[in-house]
């Protein structure tokens, strides 16, 4: 299929929230399966200068390594992206997520880590330097959260891996606990919250 024009505010409105996660996640088997879109950018740049009506935000990794659009087979006008190293929130990312669904009409919010996150593994290791040693305090709850055998720091993979998970699993619960507009659109059912891990080895994301 070759997609010309980005999706209209009636198909944004049309779609539920759960349609859309099953949108990113058919988009995220194509990509993994090497079926993806063709994508005409030519007609979609031509078709976004009126406006735009993304259907998701995604919180994401600044990591090189997982191109969020490309992953789930996106394209201009679908998504919003927000990253930063370790995918974790903050009063200006919940602020682009609450303009994304309670003023734009996103119907998703989907918190996106990935394996051997180098974000994670620095927390892990209590790595101190400059500004890094703030934005790591943002992880380490997730760090002090996990309960397992081994040594508690970047050698363990098993415990990056676990690392990884709660830190998605943290940041999804300190969005509602943080922004009464989002957690309300979700009990009203106007959006859903949703997680998943990005595998550098298949490409495919899980949804925890």
């Amino acid at each position: 299929m070759k997609i010309e024009k980005i999706i209209s505010k009636k198909e944004q409105q049309n779609l539920s929230p759960d349609e859309v996660l099953k949108d990113l996640i058919s988009g995220n088997e194509r990509f993994v399966e090497e079926k993806i879109n063709d994508k005409d950018h030519k007609s979609l740049v031509e078709s976004a200068t009126g406006g735009q009506n993304p259907k998701a935000v995604v919180l994401s990794c600044v990591d090189s390594r997982v191109p969020v659009e490309t992953v789930f087979d996106q394209t201009i006008g679908d998504i919003f992206v927000a990253r930063v190293a370790g995918n974790f929130e903050n009063t200006d990312i919940l602020g682009s997520m609450e303009y994304a669904c309670k003023v734009a009409g996103s119907k998703l919010v989907f918190v996106l880590g990935h394996e051997s996150c180098g974000a994670v593994s620095a927390a892990c290791d209590n790595v101190e330097l400059g500004n890094i040693t703030s934005m790591l305090s943002n992880i380490k709850p997730a760090v002090d959260a996990v309960e397992i055998s081994g040594e508690r720091n970047s050698s363990n993979k098993d415990f990056v891996k676990a690392v990884v998970e709660k830190n998605v699993k943290l940041t999804m619960d300190r969005v509602r606990e943080k922004s009464p507009i989002l957690k309300d659109l979700e009990i009203n059912g106007d959006i859903k919250i949703v997680g998943g891990v990005y595998s550098l080895k298949t490409g495919e994301v899980n949804m925890l």
